[in-house]
Parts: C-alpha cells; sequence; structure tokens
C-alpha cells in the first residue's frame, strides 16, 4: 500500500492533487466521486458581482488555452448561501479562492468567507491592485506580503497565496508572501499573452491580453515552482500544465508537496482521477512508500553541481 496523504499548511489532503481554481464546478460530483481528490479549489470569489470580460474570452491551440475570463463572480453571501452547502458532504477539504481591488478588501473578503466548510482561503494575488495603478499585487513582492499579512489577521484558516508567473524573479514574491506568514505558495497562475484575428483586424479576446494555460506552459512554470521550491521553507503547490500523472511528477520531484489541474479538467473531465492513480502506480513500481517522499526527490545528474545551469 501507497500512503498518498500530505500535508500542506496544517491541513491533511488525502493524496496531493486538486483542482486550479475556476477549472471545477458544483456539476462535477455527477461524473466523479470528489471524496477521491486531496482538495475541492472552488472558482474565485471577488468583494462585489462580476460579469468578467466581455467576449470573445477563449483562444485554443493545439497545447494550451489564452483565456480572460475576467473572474465571474456573484459575491460572498451567494458563495455562502449557494456554494458552500454543495461541497459539505463531501469530507474533502474546501479551499476558498479570493480576488479583491485592495489590501483592506482582501482583508474583509477572507473574514467574511472564514465560515463553516471552508478549511483554506487561497489569494489570487494575480488581480490587479487599484492601490497601485492596476498593477497586478502578485507582480510586487511587498504588495503581495500587505495581502497576505493582511488576510492573516483576518482569518484563523490556512492561507494559500497563488502567484503569477508575470514577474522576473517570482523567488522573491514567495519569500515576500512566506515572510508575511502564508501558510502555502501555489505556483503559478496564467502566463500573460494575447493574439490577433487577422482575417478582422481585431484582437482575438475581447479583454485584449489573457492567461495563457495548458501543456504548453509546463516547462516554464515547473523551472519557477523548482526556484520556488529552494527558495521557501513553506510548502509549493504546482500548477502550470498538469494533463498526466507523469506531469504531476515532475513537480513533486522538483520540490512540490501537491499540485493543481486545471486546463486539463476542460478537457478530460475525470483527469484529477487518472493523475492519482498514476502517481499511485508509479510509487508501487518504485517502491516509495509514501508520496511526500517524492518532494524533491530530483537527484543532480553525475557530474553537475545542483543548480548548475547550461
Amino acid at each position: 500500500m501507497v500512503d498518498m496523504s500530505v500535508r500542506i499548511g496544517g491541513v491533511a489532503l488525502k493524496n496531493p492533487v486538486m483542482p486550479g481554481s475556476g477549472t471545477m464546478a458544483e456539476g462535477l460530483a455527477r461524473v466523479m466521486d470528489l471524496n477521491r481528490i486531496g482538495a475541492i479549489v472552488t472558482k474565485t470569489v471577488t468583494p462585489d458581482r462580476r460579469e468578467g470580460c466581455p467576449p470573445p474570452r477563449m483562444v485554443e491551440y493545439k497545447d494550451g488555452s489564452l483565456m480572460a475570463i475576467g473572474i465571474p463572480s456573484q459575491g460572498p453571501d451567494y458563495y455562502i448561501a449557494e456554494i458552500l452547502p454543495h461541497y459539505r458532504s463531501f469530507d474533502t477539504p474546501l479551499v476558498c479562492s479570493v480576488s479583491a481591488p485592495t489590501v483592506d478588501a482582501f482583508g474583509a473578503i477572507t473574514a467574511k468567507l472564514s465560515a463553516p466548510g471552508v478549511a483554506v482561503i487561497e489569494a489570487n494575488i494575480s488581480c490587479p491592485n487599484l492601490e497601485s495603478d492596476g498593477k497586478a499585487f502578485g507582480m510586487d513582492p511587498e504588495a503581495s506580503a500587505r495581502v497576505i499579512r493582511r488576510m492573516k489577521a483576518s482569518t484563523d484558516r490556512p492561507v494559500w497565496a497563488k502567484l503569477t508567473p508575470n514577474v522576473t524573479d517570482i523567488a522573491a514574491v514567495a519569500q515576500a508572501v512566506e515572510d508575511a506568514g502564508a501558510d502555502a505558495v501555489t505556483c503559478a497562475n496564467g502566463m500573460l499573452g494575447m493574439a490577433v484575428d487577422v482575417e478582422n483586424f481585431q484582437p482575438a479576446l475581447g479583454n485584449i491580453t489573457g492567461g495563457m494555460t495548458g501543456s504548453c506552459m509546463r516547462p516554464v512554470i515547473l523551472r519557477m515552482a523548482w526556484q520556488v521550491a529552494r527558495a521557501v521553507k513553506i510548502p509549493v503547490i504546482g500548477s502550470g500544465g498538469i494533463a498526466t500523472a507523469r506531469d504531476a511528477l515532475e513537480y513533486l520531484m522538483v520540490g512540490c508537496a501537491a499540485v493543481q489541474v486545471g486546463t486539463q479538467n476542460f478537457i478530460h473531465a475525470t483527469a484529477m482521477l487518472d493523475v492519482i492513480d498514476g502517481i499511485e502506480a508509479f510509487c508501487r513500481r518504485k517502491g516509495v512508500a509514501r508520496v511526500r517522499d517524492l518532494t524533491g526527490a530530483m537527484r543532480p545528474r553525475h557530474g553537475l553541481r545542483e543548480g548548475q545551469a547550461a
């Protein structure tokens, strides 16, 4: 038997696999057993109702998607009244993702959503900071730290910080949120990109730019996850282009304690179960008794020092 359990920021998970925020909804329970995944991560909630970005919202590629959804949200009251009751019947920890335009608003929504049934609050700090001319919180280590400090002061739940890859030094942001009290970091959100509808001389997305996700992003985000895992002592959750168990194993071996499956959930609704089963099968084949022993298990090649780059 393989011990698939992991512990992320004080929360015990049955296994290290969960969805990325915004890539599952209540209907998924009709096609798979949500008690089998490590955690349930719900779509980001904002302080006010939001319609999201104007269409078109997605451009599809062979190995990824460029999306500008814009965090449509019904607000925290709707979440507490309509979303939370649906998930209380499962014994899987619920992670509530939140986003807000100011530090104070992050604190307020965190306090409101620290309701019975919510095990963790995940901070989506990729959102625009209205106090800094719209620059995303996650692009600035100190702005990110202010958000986490305010959230930690507003809740008794663990707080995870979901980082943006749109920075030159993601490890510095990870260290800042760790110093501010984050219990874990998720690495990372979508990378900013754009596309053009050349036939109509228009941007392909209604928002002009969007977040690039999917398998094509895995080598880039994997490198970032490796850098983050080397820079912090808190658990790292890898998120970016995970479609198979092998993809997830890469993230675990570079230092992640768990993973989030995102875009692949749109393609194959039960992808997370395949990833869980695949990781377990790998552990049995390799004689690994505990999945957490895979975290940071990557070894340098013979003759190369750890961290040496070509």
